[in-house]
């Protein structure tokens, strides 16, 4: 019962940072424009 303590404020914080970084990725545009990259590995010589 005492892991308890530790592990729940732990996933709480884990869970912070997994959204920040999400948000981050969504506010620099890493999700903008997705067809590009994969067509612009087909078009590499």
């Amino acid at each position: 019962m005492d892991i308890l303590y530790l592990l729940i404020p732990l996933s709480v914080i884990l869970v912070f940072f997994i959204l920040g970084g999400l948000w981050w990725a969504i506010y620099r545009g890493q999700f903008d424009d997705l067809e590009e990259q994969g067509q612009r590995v087909l078009k590499d010589s």
